[in-house]
């Protein structure tokens, strides 16, 4: 081999959502802060995510993590995620990902039955529990970041659609979330290419009508994802539950129940009086994987009101790897094409 450049990732998926785990072969990137760190990524070495991400070596169902120094005491590790398009703040399958794999590798202890630690994200603290038995996770449950209401009960034209409600929340990013079935969607498999398309258009179409800033990060002041929310159930025991797709861009749904995008959906349950602190919900996704969910308590994020969402879910480890690039490789950062990408980058 003639590479120039190794890098060491573990595999892992959460409720079905591929989020890989850089271990090796990259060191920290320069920054006081987390989000310093992500932002130096973003803009001066975005080369790493297009690596590992891009075709030969990645997909569009790819993303990846990579673990880095905590610049907080009081946390364990730090990670920041990799996504398509982006670096979002938070995201709760990756979470679940990071987690598994650190204590399965044995990056950080593991104790049984139960592990507990706290990880760094460029959005804030997030504590973890891992249920550890024999040796692996069972199950992981975080505390994620506070999440809030930015627009209830707005409206945005799009383009073929016509005017449709649009609710805004943040759970570690911001969503745009809409009523599924007053859009014709049941949330089946088979509507993945529709909703991808669909959510697309109106992501675009909230975006330039709603400006969206966070009230401790003025960086963070985008909508990044749609997300399609079936009507919410409940069970025999009273136990309630909810369907949804989030769309990640440039175009593939999440194959989890998306934790932040679940978090956000909470945030919006909770304004409405719809859901009670501690009270038990369900959310599912396109796959019908699950995460365990509830507000763990009411707080306020610069006066404005919020919950702090938990969600709960297992990963598993899929493959370990070493990625490589030779000196005469003519795509040294990958490409993309519309085929799987929706549309190239």
């Amino acid at each position: 081999m003639r590479w120039n450049k190794t890098i060491t990732v573990v595999g892992c998926h959460a409720e079905g959502e591929v989020g890989r785990v850089i271990t090796g072969g990259v060191l920290p990137p320069p920054g006081k802060t987390l989000f310093d760190q992500k932002q130096y990524l973003e803009r001066e070495a975005d080369g790493l995510r297009k690596f590992l991400l891009y075709e030969p070596r990645g997909g569009a169902f790819v993303h990846a993590n990579l673990i880095v120094p905590p610049t907080r005491p009081e946390a364990d590790a730090g990670f920041i995620v990799m996504e398509a398009t982006d670096y979002p703040p938070m995201s709760g399958s990756n979470s679940i990902c990071v987690a598994t794999v650190l204590l399965e590798t044995g990056m950080l202890p593991m104790r049984e039955p139960e592990t507990r630690m706290r990880l760094e994200t460029p959005g804030g603290l997030v504590d973890v529990v891992a249920t550890c038995r024999d040796g692996r996770c069972e199950r992981i449950t975080v505390d994620n970041v506070p999440s809030f209401v930015s627009v209830l009960d707005g409206s945005v034209e799009v383009p073929g659609l016509g005017r449709i409600a649009v609710d805004i929340a943040y759970g570690g990013a911001f969503f745009a979330i809409v009523d599924a079935a007053a859009l014709g969607f049941s949330l089946r498999p088979e509507e993945a290419r529709a909703l991808v398309e669909t959510g697309e258009q109106i992501k675009e179409a909230v975006v330039a009508k709603y400006p969206v800033v966070h009230p401790e990060n003025a960086e963070i002041n985008t909508v990044t994802f749609t997300q399609f929310a079936a009507p919410v159930e409940s069970d025999a025991d009273g136990v309630k539950s909810g369907r949804n797709a989030v769309v990640i861009s440039p175009g593939k749904i999440d194959r989890s129940p998306c934790g932040t995008g679940t978090s956000a959906r909470l945030a919006v349950l909770r304004a409405r009086g719809e859901i009670n602190r501690q009270e038990p919900y369900i959310s599912r996704s396109l796959i019908d994987s699950e995460f365990r969910c509830q507000i763990v308590e009411d707080v306020e994020v610069s006066d404005v009101q919020a919950v702090r969402p938990q969600i709960s879910g297992r990963a598993w480890i899929t493959g370990l790897h070493q990625y490589g690039l030779d000196p005469t490789d003519p795509f040294p950062e990958g490409y993309t094409l519309s085929d799987t990408w929706y549309r190239a980058l």
